[in-house]
């Protein structure tokens, strides 16, 4: 996209709409999709255009400012959410967790879920270890862009535990060092190990 279109006034108030419309979504839905909820917010707007989609940073920013109004009780909840998640990745520490999403954006909403990627080459060795400890996880797809240019539909699992969700995405161990490309924008995804989770948790106590 070319500077002019980010500069346009236009432009970017049509941006900001979807961006409002797509954080509006994400809440209302409780999921950490931003390129879902951006399609479906231009959808029921009209919107058609790559110069009129918001980044995911500025999806970001409108949910941020979102849960400044309306969800004050918001940082206890995301301790809670990422205590959660590192202990399931303490859990699933054979298969190199990563957790992704709005739980370590610190977007997080009621109701989203902790996603983690796991790292495994035999695609049967995950579901194995759910049904041997007794997990009732549900099957799913999760499509995701290992590469640019090139998407894969990745198996996962989804499940709640003590009211929390789960979404498990199993990715080969290659995905430990190149990781798979942000759904907006041409970088990699971020991500956290849990002993970056843990400092992430201890610097949120000071």
């Amino acid at each position: 996209m070319s500077p002019r279109h980010r500069e346009d006034p236009r432009h970017r108030h049509q941006r900001l709409r979807v961006a409002e419309e797509a954080a509006r979504l994400i809440i209302e839905g409780g999921q950490g999709d931003l390129e879902a909820a951006r399609r479906k917010a231009a959808a029921r707007l009209g919107v058609r255009g790559e110069a009129l989609l918001p980044t995911g940073e500025e999806i970001r920013e409108a949910l941020r400012g979102r849960q400044r109004l309306f969800a004050p009780g918001r940082p206890s909840e995301l301790r809670r959410l990422r205590e959660a998640a590192l202990e399931a990745m303490g859990f699933f520490a054979a298969f190199e967790p990563r957790l992704v999403g709005p739980v370590l954006d610190g977007d997080a909403s009621p109701g989203s879920v902790v996603s983690l990627h796991l790292h495994a080459d035999d695609p049967d060795a995950l579901a194995l270890l759910l049904q041997e400890r007794g997990i009732p996880a549900q099957p799913r797809h999760r499509r995701l862009r290992l590469e640019r240019g090139r998407a894969a539909e990745l198996p996962s699992w989804e499940f709640a535990a003590d009211g929390v969700g789960f979404e498990l995405v199993l990715l080969p161990v290659q995905a430990l060092r190149q990781p798979p490309l942000d759904p907006l924008e041409e970088r990699p995804m971020a991500r956290a190990s849990a002993a970056a989770l843990r400092r992430l948790l201890d610097d949120s106590a000071d």
